[in-house]
């Protein structure tokens, strides 16, 4: 089989920019939406939402790759890096070092990308690693770089990158694309397609030995928040996660021609869901407090920690629901003062 990179066009890319123009249309107008509705929110509550995206968005992208990281630990880190108050909880070199990636892609998301930011992701990211012989640099293996699965006898190659000695002149090219896509450069692209073929291009040409994906993932963030002129709060990751077969299905498939509409279509509708989960989750925060404080005062203390602990599930719903056995747990409630 041939891989995108082997043909001729590589890499210039085709596809129908009409085919997602609504989706554009869309992310923007949502994109509107969401800033509009943060202003409803509190110094407070906007960072803590911030918190509880961004980290949520890192422990889904590690997730994807099957590193499961502890949300909690993950979310103090985060806040150490952010400048936040936090509990100083202990994270693991990789939780911190994943905090302290994605910390600096919301930070300095206006920057242009070079090397040497690539370099630092990937050092942060493999923070603590003792099996990456090359860390914060280009791979320099001579051995083929795949994707592969089964049986060691008969694996089943999904995809197979550059060799590493190409590796330098594809990212030079990638990443004088990135910048010269920006929208303040001479020929920007619109947010979910510089997105969706930026983070398409770099995993093609998969450049480190390991943490292609998360940094990947990373740059369509940045891609989306540069077309914004603000960071985005996206669950990009969380929403890939939860279509991650479909993710991996849609990247071999993108990876084997330049025609990538199909690619084009099925990022932009993660984006287009992961907006609306922000939306909701923002929403969600807004009535939250709106009920809380419709309630002040004619709630007691249990039933005060029995809607907070209902809150904490957050707008996918607490498991069970109000039902008795869940309120008997913490012991008996009466919820006739809980109007909505």
């Amino acid at each position: 089989m041939r891989w995108n990179w082997q043909f001729p066009d590589w890499p210039a890319f085709r596809f129908d920019a009409d085919r997602i123009r609504a989706s554009e249309e869309q992310f923007l107008k949502g994109s509107g939406v969401v800033i509009g509705a943060l202003h409803h929110l509190d110094a407070n509550e906007r960072d803590g939402l911030t918190i509880e995206l961004i980290s949520q968005e890192i422990v889904d992208s590690s997730a994807i790759e099957g590193e499961i990281l502890d949300r909690a630990s993950v979310q103090s880190s985060l806040a150490r890096h952010l400048g936040f108050a936090t509990d100083q909880r202990r994270a693991s070199a990789a939780e911190a070092g994943a905090a302290e990636l994605m910390a600096d892609v919301y930070r300095n998301h206006a920057a242009p990308l070079d090397d040497q930011t690539l370099f630092d992701w990937h050092a942060m990211l493999m923070n603590g690693r003792r099996d990456i012989a090359v860390v914060g640099r280009y791979r320099t293996h001579e051995d083929a770089m795949q994707i592969v699965s089964g049986a060691l006898h008969a694996p089943r190659v999904h995809f197979e990158a550059p060799p590493s000695d190409a590796v330098p002149m594809e990212m030079s090219r990638f990443i004088a694309w990135f910048n010269d896509s920006a929208p303040s450069s001479p020929n920007p692209l619109p947010a979910i397609t510089r997105a969706a073929i930026s983070h398409l291009w770099f995993e093609g040409i998969h450049p480190f030995e390991d943490g292609n994906g998360r940094i990947g993932r990373a740059i369509a963030e940045k891609a989306l928040a540069q077309n914004l002129a603000a960071p985005t709060l996206t669950a990009l990751a969380e929403t890939i996660h939860r279509h991650r077969k479909a993710y991996y299905a849609a990247l071999q498939l993108g990876s084997q021609s330049n025609d990538i509409n199909a690619w084009l279509k099925w990022f932009s509708d993660i984006v287009i869901e992961a907006q609306a989960r922000t939306i909701t989750r923002i929403h969600f925060l807004i009535d939250k407090t709106r009920l809380l404080d419709r309630l002040r005062g004619e709630i007691n203390e249990r039933q005060e920690k029995a809607l907070l602990r209902m809150f904490r599930e957050g707008p996918d719903g607490f498991a069970g629901g109000l039902s008795a056995g869940n309120g008997e747990a913490r012991g008996p409630v009466q919820w006739r003062t809980a109007r909505p």
